[in-house]
């Protein structure tokens, strides 16, 4: 059985890679623009950097660009969060409203250490290096 699994697995993290830069790069377009339903945040200077890191963040992760970089900034900014927003409400985050917040930020770190994949524009241009190298 593992081995059936064990054929999907580049796929289906690609899957995750992309579904989570998407969600992640909403919620910058909510902070930076109000779209699907958020408000405009452009005011206050620590909602306009976790908006920007959301949005080119996420799209980056998305796309599987610079994936690593991004995603260890995701993972940062998702760390500070929970501690700045979620943890003075309480210790658990179940307790405190902080899940989705500690679930991205080992989303993301888990990506970093992972790298983008096989199904990602870094696959891609690592494929078009190495090919105008060796020729």
């Amino acid at each position: 059985m593992d081995h059936w699994f064990q054929k999907f697995s580049e796929p289906v993290y690609a899957i995750l890679r992309i579904v989570t830069g998407l969600l992640f790069a909403f919620h910058g377009a909510q902070k930076l623009f109000g779209a699907f339903g958020g408000t405009s945040r452009l005011s206050d200077p620590l909602m306009l950097a976790a908006g920007l890191i959301e949005l080119l963040g996420g799209g980056l992760v998305a796309l599987g660009l610079a994936t690593r970089i991004a995603a260890f900034l995701a993972s940062g900014q998702m760390a500070v969060a929970y501690f700045k927003v979620h943890a003075p409400a309480g210790f658990w985050p179940i307790q405190n409203r902080g899940e989705l917040a500690v679930l991205y930020c080992f989303i993301f770190l888990y990506i970093a250490a992972r790298g983008a994949g096989r199904w990602s524009l870094d696959a891609l241009i690592g494929a078009w290096r190495k090919r105008d190298s060796s020729g």
